[in-house]
């Protein structure tokens, strides 16, 4: 595909981004950034977060994951449904019931400022890796069809887009972002679909006939009950599922700031349940669209490229195909990537501002003071993403949805333990010890880890998460009893 195409399409889109920020970042205030005036209609939320969940590693990553993992990655969406249900009837109430603006003040008041301040920073280095990790994938494909043929280097490239995103998220923050998450959902759906209507005509075949292709071939497996020993079992699969969609979804500042933007919980809650399901249909599509490329390529003896995750790229710039595909996968491709990299910026803006620089507290009656702080915090967070961004140019993936996933794994394992303490239990702990937990679990979570595979032939999977959680509410648990013997010993010396 000539580079000047490309240029063309994600200039015309970014055009209409800023068409759209322009909108919804009139008369924005600090509360719209933060939180969006909580006057989101749910439906529209709803169908934004379909964008918000599919960045542009599922864009390029789970078609072509379908090479080795056929429709496994569905145990784990159907998971995501249930996780979603644990959110809208947990998570949800209690965050509105305490007008929370970043979900870890909660850890604040449940446990005192160390946990708050710990979460608020797994929350960062998590965000921060694995928005880079999504938007490096993005960046390297751009830099194949268009950097590379026009000899522009890869650290202009990132550093040109990630001050593109910075100009129109600046100013809306949260508001903004739904709106553009619209524009991002209907992009992504209507370009997984065109591209499998173009690639099935381009193979003579029509669309009545997709349903029996597509289930005859090998890769459209989708449950494998038959070895719990594997990375694919259903079980390991589904509940790593629903409890990673707590972890990613319902604990992380970045995809709540959305859904509390909504009226009232019960919209919210509404919100949250149909784009759960959205989500399940819309990854089925991009599954379906990985066999259909499967098929294609071997139909045109195209052979199939080192990293699965070229795939997708691979077809939609070949000779053989119309202009138009490779138009549509530049559109979903730019849509889902920059979309999520804003998305990023904000939540780590904002949790960074209020929770780890505890702005609300420092500029209290200030807007103007809160504002500035906000844009440079804002500034410094979209230049340190485009660092790490670099830094990950040099340990590409093959399966980049993976290492997303591996990453979040140790990262929200001691967030996930801590709420899950906080709501399941009314017991204390020694505040002061808690930051040690969140360093600790996930270093002992790494040698469980190593044990099983070394040892037992166990293949972890993304349970990784809940072993992380396991031993960071241990931790806890401990902690609790040191500071229950703490205040009887204090009682008795009384």
């Amino acid at each position: 595909m000539s580079p000047i195409i490309v240029i063309i399409t994600v200039a015309a889109y970014f055009l209409l981004l800023f068409g759209i920020s322009r909108i919804a970042s009139r008369r924005a205030t600090n509360a719209t950034f933060f939180t969006g005036n909580r006057r989101t209609p749910w439906p529209v939320v709803a169908f934004a977060m379909v964008g918000a969940v599919i960045s542009g590693v599922t864009f390029i990553s789970v078609p072509g994951m379908v090479v080795t993992k056929g429709y496994a990655y569905l145990q784990m969406v159907l998971g995501f449904i249930v996780g979603y249900a644990v959110i809208a009837m947990v998570l949800v109430p209690m965050f509105y019931r305490r007008n929370l603006v970043s979900i870890y003040a909660y850890l604040d008041q449940r446990f005192g400022l160390r946990s708050y301040k710990s979460g608020a920073c797994m929350f960062f280095v998590s965000e921060i890796l694995g928005a880079s990790v999504r938007f490096f994938v993005v960046c390297a494909v751009l830099q194949l069809l268009v950097c590379d043929p026009l000899g522009v280097p890869f650290e202009i490239n990132v550093l040109v887009t990630i001050s593109l995103i910075w100009l129109y998220t600046v100013r809306g923050g949260v508001k903004t972002l739904i709106w553009t998450d619209v524009l991002k959902s209907a992009c992504l759906i209507l370009s997984v679909v065109l591209c499998i209507c173009y690639i099935a005509r381009n193979m003579g075949m029509e669309l009545s006939d997709l349903p029996s292709v597509i289930a005859s071939h090998p890769t459209s497996r989708i449950w494998h009950f038959s070895d719990p020993m594997s990375g694919l079992y259903f079980w390991k699969q589904f509940v790593a599922g629903v409890f990673m969609a707590i972890a990613m979804n319902g604990l992380n500042q970045d995809m709540m700031q959305r859904h509390l933007s909504c009226r009232d919980s019960a919209a919210s809650r509404k919100n949250m349940i149909v784009s759960g399901v959205i989500q399940f249909v819309v990854i089925a599509l991009f599954l379906m669209l990985g066999t259909l490329l499967l098929v294609y390529t071997t139909s045109r003896g195209i052979a199939l490229p080192e990293k699965s995750d070229e795939l997708f790229g691979l077809v939609a710039s070949h000779p053989t195909m119309p202009v138009a595909v490779g138009v549509l996968f530049v559109v979903g491709l730019v849509s889902a990537a920059y979309s999520a990299a804003g998305s990023a910026l904000t939540s780590l803006t904002t949790s960074f501002t209020l929770d780890i620089l505890d702005g609300h507290s420092r500029y209290a009656g200030d807007e103007h003071g809160l504002a500035r702080l906000r844009r440079r915090v804002h500034l410094i967070m979209s230049v340190l993403m485009a660092l790490v961004i670099i830094v990950f140019y040099h340990i590409s993936s093959d399966d980049a949805i993976s290492a997303v996933y591996t990453l979040a794994s140790y990262t929200y394992g001691p967030i996930l333990g801590m709420f899950a303490y906080g709501l399941f239990t009314s017991r204390p702990v020694a505040d002061r010890l808690v930051p040690w937990i969140c360093v600790a679990a996930p270093v002992l979570s790494w040698g469980i880890q190593w044990a099983l595979r070394r040892y037992c032939g166990y293949e972890t999977g993304f349970e990784l998460l809940l072993f992380n959680a396991a031993l960071t509410m241990a931790g806890l648990v401990i902690t609790s009893f040191i500071t229950s013997s703490s205040k009887q010993y204090v009682k008795e010396s009384l």
